[in-house]
């Protein structure tokens, strides 16, 4: 491997576990398999286990025990040793034969401490010693039935979901999301009159849930060991709320002291709230295959970054809905498939049509090779062209087994040509383009009242209309682009009408789907009362306009929103662009919403001397290495932005995006509306 970088972290990661996987039943949560599915892919564990039986499980409390011929299991975990995830292990192991138990976690012992509520100064003092994990170890012993029998609990950091070189994920914190005003008036009912925050600006580490606070610290765990990999120390800095408590966390994370001290690199992290631009999330601007492919395909099942592809076409059965369960989906990650990755890696950099071509000429390629009967065309790709090639495939054992990673990223791309969403794209973009001119003539009741004949009860409803989830992917795309608007009669009058209109729609659907179950908490569309709806509405209205205000602590970035004039059309700005931009000003000013995040005492003698000395501030830019962290989520096209503007601004600077989780239009309603931001699930 060359220069070290989120694929050898991540593969070094599952190095370390495949050495214990020899002969075991492994059990994976969703989480560590979707590290794996990215990072080297399940063939890869399944030769290491080396056993022909199906020796790879779900990590679930209803989970297959071990027989009497497999005495040896490895759990690999994502999360704490705590709570759920313990009395998971007991159940599993007590109905099992094992007399050799390995348990991997993905987070720090610090953090289990932590978790346990030991003060740091006890903490500090325990360097060295793993006594949560020896106190497991125990346990096991004591559940295999036991105590001669052997139990290892080890840290091994499977935080990351590498998608490309320069993007990766961190599935386990898929729901992590930036707070809102709405999640400070929260906080604010369990605090004392005295001690109530004024705004989200106020809000420190101090005031957050203790679930949420070691959500973050389990992340920056995750974090500080992949600084440690990449061999960086690392200044941390912020734009948002949230991203400025997880920022301070690392900067002053307790385990990453020492391995700064002999860091040779250097690295600038700096982390950005999604709210603060939800246009870019929810639009249909991103001319890129791979972001229709993820929002029209179905889900992979467990997974939060890959799709299901039908390979029913390349069996002798009928392409019937009945027989697509019969065949193992095809899906994206192609981790072992040299030629698969680099069509993966094209499709991801280039736009929609180039993609197409890619696609075409890769398969034009593959068939070449093979000796199969090509037939050229040359023009605009169709899916039917492409099907015509990935049928030439399909009789030929040898040469479906030689291109399996290709034919599914082409059935991928067929299946999303011909889907109708992908038509509905442009529906999405057409609107979006009107609503920019019309956001800088018209008040934004005139806006919602263009809005109005599009919320169409089911009865009244053709494939061309909006469903209601779309609905309000549009609403968060007028509220997020627009940004703080005043609030007069009309403006109130224009929500109400909206707000009756989408009650209504709510209440007429014949099945309310998962999200609106979430938002409604109703079970069935039977049980939904106007009421009910009503309030619900009223609800996501009062999220809407957080979502407007979003950037009113921002003294910068306040605005994505470009107005037209005689020669240009309105347009949107990106706030992660700007924020790149801002970074590489050739000017250098202090930058005024990227906060830097000070790690100890040296940092704050340096800020406190620049008042009267010439002490230089750390700026995002002093470093070879730009890891860029977006909270709550980023698309395709972001990350591609951000790393064709490096290299334009600073040639030389390596960039690296992270984040939550890959977004589609539909995933905002979801964390915005429908996900408990202060109390994460943990487990216990």
């Amino acid at each position: 491997m060359n220069t070290p970088g989120v694929l050898s972290f991540t593969q070094q990661a599952w190095e370390q576990v495949l050495t214990k996987a020899k002969r075991a039943v492994v059990y994976l949560d969703a989480a560590c398999a979707e590290s794996l599915h990215w990072g080297c892919g399940s063939s890869r564990l399944l030769e290491a286990v080396g056993s022909p039986a199906c020796y790879l499980r779900e990590f679930e409390p209803a989970a297959v025990g071990g027989g009497v011929e497999q005495p040896k299991a490895v759990f690999v975990l994502s999360s704490l040793l705590k709570g759920r995830i313990v009395e998971t292990l007991r159940d599993i192991i007590c109905r099992s034969h094992f007399q050799y138990c390995v348990v991997v976690t993905a987070v720090n012992h610090a953090v289990h401490l932590t978790a346990n509520h030991v003060p740091a100064a006890a903490a500090a003092e325990l360097e060295g010693q793993q006594p949560v994990f020896e106190q497991l170890e125990e346990k096991l012993c004591e559940w295999m039935g036991n105590m001669n029998y052997t139990a290892e609990v080890l840290h091994i950091p499977l935080l990351l979901a590498p998608v490309a070189p320069h993007l990766a994920l961190t599935p386990a914190f898929a729901s992590l999301f930036p707070l809102l005003p709405q999640d400070v008036h929260i906080l604010n009912s369990a605090r004392p009159d005295r001690r109530r925050l004024g705004s989200l600006a106020e809000v420190d580490a101090t005031a957050l849930t203790p679930e949420l606070l070691l959500q973050i610290r389990c992340l920056v765990s995750g974090l500080s060991s992949l600084c440690e990999h990449l061999g960086v120390r690392e200044e941390c800095f912020a734009v948002g709320a949230l991203s400025r408590i997880i920022a301070a966390d690392l900067a002053n994370f307790a385990p990453a002291k020492n391995r700064r001290k002999t860091a040779t690199g250097r690295a600038s992290v700096v982390f950005v709230d999604r709210t603060l631009d939800l246009t870019g999330a929810v639009g249909h601007h991103g001319d890129n295959l791979v972001e229709k492919i993820l929002a029209v395909l179905p889900q992979l099942p467990g997974h939060t970054n890959d799709v299901m592809v039908n390979m029913v076409e390349l069996t002798a059965l009928q392409d019937e809905e009945e027989n697509q369960n019969v065949v193992v989906p095809g899906c994206l990650a192609q981790s072992n498939d040299p030629a698969a990755k680099a069509l993966w890696e094209a499709l991801l950099n280039t736009k929609h049509k180039e993609a197409v071509m890619e696609v075409r000429r890769h398969l034009v390629e593959a068939a070449s090779r093979e000796n199969l009967p090509i037939k050229m065309s040359v023009g605009r790709v169709t899916p039917g062209q492409l099907m015509s090639y990935i049928q030439l495939f399909k009789n030929n054992l040898k040469s479906l087994g030689n291109h399996c990673g290709l034919l599914q990223l082409g059935l991928a791309t067929v299946q999303t040509l011909k889907h109708p969403q992908t038509a509905k794209w442009d529906n999405f973009l057409a609107f979006e383009r009107l609503l920019l001119q019309n956001i800088g003539e018209s008040t934004m009741s005139v806006v919602l009242n263009q809005l109005l004949p599009m919320i169409k009860p089911l009865n009244q409803r053709t494939s061309d209309d909006y469903s209601p989830e779309e609905l309000l992917v549009l609403l968060l795309y007028i509220y997020s682009v627009g940004g703080e608007f005043s609030v007069d009669k009309d403006l109130g009058e224009g929500e109400e009408k909206v707000k009756k209109a989408l009650a209504q729609v709510f209440c007429e659907e014949s099945e309310l789907s998962p999200l609106l179950r979430k938002i409604t908490g109703c079970d069935s569309s039977i049980n939904l009362t106007f009421h009910k709806s009503k309030s619900a509405v009223d609800e996501l209205f009062t999220l809407l306009r957080d979502i407007a205000g979003a950037r009113n602590l921002m003294k910068q970035f306040k605005s994505v929103y470009v107005p037209g004039n005689h020669t240009h059309q309105a347009s949107y700005k990106p706030l992660l662009k700007q924020v790149v931009e801002e970074i590489f000003n050739p000017e250098r000013p202090d930058p005024v919403d990227i906060e830097h995040m000070s790690s100890g005492l040296t940092d704050l003698l340096k800020t406190g001397f620049s008042m009267f000395m010439k002490v230089s501030r750390p700026h995002p830019s002093d470093h070879p290495l730009l890891i860029l962290f977006v909270v709550g989520g980023v698309t395709v096209s972001e990350a591609k932005m951000i790393k064709d503007l490096v290299l334009s601004l600073k040639p030389g600077t390596q960039v690296i995006v992270l984040s939550t989780r890959l977004l589609k239009p539909l995933n905002i309603p979801e964390l915005l509306f429908a996900t408990d931001r202060l109390h994460p699930d943990l487990g216990f």
